[in-house]
């Protein structure tokens, strides 16, 4: 099977989740610690009036929670996810 680059893309894994990631951009310091733990590739940092700030793109987060927990200044909260 050959597949072509970027094609993964197309698989849109987020929607079974139970809980989501809520980011609190005013305590976000940017650091990126999100982006690199998320195992999905569904965090990672925008840049917000001058100041790299953590975005959670909700097409491919699967709701793990490994940002909120690994976050040193506890900006990511889990929520319940309602569809």
């Amino acid at each position: 099977m050959i597949v072509k680059p970027n094609s993964s893309l197309n698989n849109k894994t987020g929607a079974w989740r139970s809980s989501r990631p809520e980011i609190d951009v005013d305590k976000c310091i940017g650091c990126g610690i999100c982006a690199k733990i998320c195992p999905d590739s569904a965090a990672n940092l925008i840049n917000i009036k001058g100041q790299n700030k953590a975005k959670i793109n909700y097409d491919y987060c699967k709701g793990c929670g490994l940002c909120a927990k690994e976050c040193p200044v506890k900006a990511i909260s889990m929520k319940p996810e309602n569809n």
